[in-house]
């Protein structure tokens, strides 16, 4: 897995303090009794609207688009203990699906496989709090900088930093990511917080560099650092409050330091299917302005990332 498959891609600005993060993070868990039926996305009466006029007409006759995601990343989408699939994303779908007269059917398939995904046409859209990125749009490696597919689109819908989150009452003072030179994290592999582990180690002095043990997923990061085979872990804001306020009822973990970075999250999209971006793009717009997206942000008391408009392309 390389830097192009990560969920996120780091730049270099602080954008809120801890306490901010805290607020998200209790809000989550009011969030949590209301979910279990989310990941239905049911669309079953067809909608005329101008989003839905948009739709490539094979769409429109199939009344299903495929949605490719790695669905353990709560709460941006994860299962529920009945084996529906909830959170962020898949809320965000049913919504964008009744705009648009179709249903949204997420797949289950592991991050770095859905952009070869959207290229094979196994997937409509790939949505999976995947950060846009220049590289990612130009189909460009982030570490070797080639060229290593055609790239594909997006349209930005959410904006997320990264934390760092240790055993709760066992900080080691840890506050910033220079604290972890000579420290061990567990993050998932590929990710933002892989990337600034490694970009971190490189300017820690004294031959004390940041040791990492990679996952397949968060969750799996989340297990090793509760059971002290690390010292700290990192996820996206909204995944790091969220396990911070649920795991072990609140008592496992607990948020240090500032969320840094933020970066849009982007619904992505094939390059050439331009008619399916524009449709997308419109249907996000008028959630956004009807207020259900608001509502969504809501239940998942993470506000602070969301946005105003539906942009195309607009990551760094």
């Amino acid at each position: 897995m390389t830097a192009s498959t990560t969920r996120r891609t780091a730049a270099k600005s602080r954008i809120a303090a801890v306490g901010a993060i805290a607020v998200a993070g209790t809000m989550l868990l009011t969030a949590c009794g209301d979910q279990t039926k989310s990941g239905n996305n049911d669309s079953s009466s067809t909608k005329s609207s101008a989003a839905a006029d948009l739709l490539p007409p094979e769409i429109k006759a199939k009344g299903v688009i495929k949605v490719g995601s790695d669905i353990a990343y709560p709460p941006v989408e994860f299962k529920d203990k009945s084996g529906e699939t909830v959170g962020i994303d898949p809320d965000l779908g049913a919504a964008l699906g009744k705009e648009l007269g179709v249903t949204f059917q997420f797949e289950n398939g592991t991050f770095d496989t859905l952009i070869t995904g959207l290229r094979s046409k196994r997937y409509d859209l790939a949505m999976s709090a995947m950060t846009d990125t220049k590289d990612r749009q130009e189909g460009i490696d982030s570490d070797t900088k080639k060229k290593v597919g055609e790239g594909v689109d997006f349209v930005d819908y959410f904006t997320a930093g990264v934390s760092i989150y240790t055993r709760k009452g066992d900080d080691q003072g840890i506050k910033t990511w220079a604290d972890l030179c000579g420290k061990k994290i567990a993050v998932q592999r590929g990710t933002v917080s892989h990337n600034l582990a490694k970009s971190e180690s490189k300017k820690c002095t004294g031959g004390k560099k940041i040791a990492m043990e990679t996952f397949d997923n968060d969750l799996e990061a989340q297990t090793r650092l509760r059971s002290g085979g690390a010292d700290a872990g990192s996820s996206d804001f909204p995944v790091a409050a969220y396990a911070v306020k649920t795991s072990g009822g609140g008592k496992d973990f607990e948020l240090v330091g500032e969320q840094v970075e933020a970066a849009p999250y982007g619904i992505a999209v094939a390059k050439g299917n331009d008619q399916l971006a524009k449709a997308v793009q419109a249907a996000l717009d008028a959630i956004i302005k009807s207020g259900e997206y608001g509502k969504i942000i809501s239940k998942w008391g993470v506000e602070a990332g969301a946005v105003t408009e539906a942009k195309l392309n607009g990551g760094s």
